[in-house]
C-alpha cells in the first residue's frame, strides 16, 4: 500500500491525473452537446430524403396548433433514458448507411422503402408502448368527457384494454406509405 500511495505521489501520475480528468470531463460534455445537437429538427431535416417527412410533418398539428407546442423529431422518434436513446441514434445510423449505399438516395427510392420503415419505426413504438407519445398525450391528463363520442368510446376503450397511442394513431404526422392495409 506504501509502495502504491508513494507512486500516486509522484508529480508526473499527479499531472497525468489531472490532465485525464480534464480530458475526460471535455470528452464527456462534448459528447452530450453532440446527442443534443443531433436530437434537433433541423439535424433530422439536414438530409435531403428527410425533406419529405419535415414537409409531411411542417403540415401537422404537432408543428403548429392552437396551443402553440411544437413537437421535434426527436421527441417522438429518440427515447429519453439513456441506454435506450444510445441504441436508436445508433440504429438511426443505418438510415445514413442506405442513403450512402443509394438505397433511398432519391424520392422515389425513399417512397419504395417508406412502408418497411414506418413498420420498423412503429415496431419500436409498439415495444415501447408509445413511451415518447404519452410524454404528452396521457390518459390520467385527458379530459376524456370533453372528447368526441367516438374518440371518447376509443379512448375509454384503450384505457380498458390496456392499448397505447400508436395502436390507433398512425399516420399523424407522417401520411401512411403507399401499400399499407390496416388488417
Amino acid at each position: 500500500m506504501l509502495k502504491l500511495w508513494n507512486w500516486i505521489r509522484r508529480p508526473r501520475v499527479i499531472v497525468g491525473f489531472v490532465f485525464g480528468a480534464i480530458g475526460m470531463f471535455f470528452a464527456m460534455v462534448g459528447f452530450s452537446a453532440g446527442l443534443d445537437y443531433t436530437n434537433t429538427t433541423e439535424f433530422c431535416t439536414s438530409c435531403h430524403s428527410m425533406q419529405i417527412n419535415y414537409n409531411e410533418y411542417k403540415k401537422s398539428f404537432h408543428h403548429k396548433n392552437i396551443a402553440g407546442v411544437r413537437v421535434g423529431c426527436a421527441d417522438c422518434h429518440v427515447p429519453k433514458e439513456f441506454p435506450a436513446k444510445i441504441i436508436a441514434k445508433i440504429a438511426a445510423s443505418k438510415d445514413l448507411y442506405h442513403w450512402f449505399l443509394g438505397t433511398i438516395d432519391t424520392p422515389e427510392k425513399f417512397e419504395a422503402h417508406r412502408l418497411d420503415m414506418a413498420k420498423r419505426v412503429w415496431g419500436h413504438m409498439e415495444k415501447r408502448k408509445s413511451k415518447n407519445c404519452r410524454t404528452c398525450h396521457d390518459y390520467d391528463t385527458m379530459e376524456i368527457e370533453e372528447q368526441s363520442r367516438r374518440a371518447r368510446r376509443k379512448h375509454e376503450a384503450a384505457v380498458a384494454e390496456g392499448d397505447h397511442c400508436i395502436s390507433c394513431h398512425k399516420g399523424i404526422v407522417h401520411r401512411m406509405p403507399a401499400g399499407y392495409d390496416e388488417s
